[in-house]
């Protein structure tokens, strides 16, 4: 399965949501995944006309940078030992074919051993801010991007206790601050992926026969993203939410909060709908509609 997330900022902060919005299936003698991407692009792209796109991808879709992708900026991780060249040599008067590329480069992880000049800037990294240090360069990923340039951004923990990680860019007029946070703000997707098969049970043995895999993981992502929906509609529902015992610095909802309101709405709603007098005490009604949200 292809998922392809809408990142939203929640009202609360912290880390943004991942919404799906477009899936595809994904079998062996079928497109590759890197074409399931890109036909989803594509089709996004179609649904809104009048808009840009900016693209956060991990390293295994890196080479989407030279699909040509409708009005699309890509970033994605690098291989530290990617083939990176210089930006050709202006054309001068000369018989023969233009040079297509410069003089091979140092590999990413090269280049940061013997970077000298470093940018401290500060990113917001899955809703908190983090101190970096940046080191960028214009660059030619001739294998996979041919004559168009991309930009190498280099992401160094000042404190030495992270691996330096290495990022590629199509966006040349993007700050790399922005480049740095964009990135890490994809992990959301790894969020949405889990919630859908531990809390809406995408993954269960009961789905797994004949067509019922596929069914179960587009239900789940389809819900998935209703469930939030519903929930960031109103303002007053999100000021409420579990704090439990083990996590008392818990600042905002969780997924399993959100599922947890809609169940207790729907539960609210089929019992005053039957009566609107309840015969038990409206304190006994609510206790038991907590109960029926939490299990099911």
């Amino acid at each position: 399965m292809v998922v392809l997330t809408l990142r939203v900022r929640a009202p609360w902060g912290g880390e943004p949501l991942g919404l799906p919005i477009n899936l595809r299936v994904h079998r062996k003698e079928g497109p590759s995944l890197l074409e399931l991407a890109q036909e989803m692009m594509q089709e996004v792209a179609g649904w809104f006309p009048e808009r840009e796109f900016a693209l956060r991808a991990d390293g295994f879709y890196a080479s989407l940078a030279g699909a040509g992708l409708p009005r699309t900026e890509l970033t994605s991780r690098l291989r530290r030992d990617a083939a990176l060249y210089e930006l050709p040599p202006a054309r001068r008067k000369q018989r023969g074919r233009p040079r297509l590329k410069g003089a091979r480069l140092p590999t990413p992880e090269g280049m940061a051993a013997r970077a000298k000049q470093w940018q401290r800037v500060k990113t917001e990294e899955r809703g908190q801010e983090r101190e970096r240090l940046i080191h960028t360069r214009v660059v030619l990923w001739y294998e996979v991007c041919k004559t168009r340039p991309v930009r190498l951004v280099i992401s160094r923990d000042p404190e030495g206790k992270e691996k330096d990680e290495f990022l590629v860019t199509t966006a040349l007029d993007e700050a790399p601050a922005q480049t740095v946070g964009g990135f890490a703000g994809r992990w959301c997707i790894e969020d949405t992926n889990r919630s859908v098969k531990q809390e809406l049970g995408a993954e269960e043995l009961q789905t797994w026969s004949g067509a019922g895999p596929e069914r179960a993981a587009a239900l789940g992502f389809l819900l998935y993203g209703l469930v939030w929906a519903w929930y960031l509609a109103d303002a007053r529902r999100r000021q409420r939410f579990d704090v439990p015992d083990w996590y008392l610095h818990k600042s905002h909802p969780s997924f399993r909060d959100a599922l947890r309101a809609l169940r207790g709405a729907l539960w609210q709603e089929r019992i005053y709908g039957l009566s609107k007098t309840p015969s038990l005490p409206r304190k006994i009604v609510s206790l038991l509609i907590a109960a029926l949200a939490e299990a099911a």
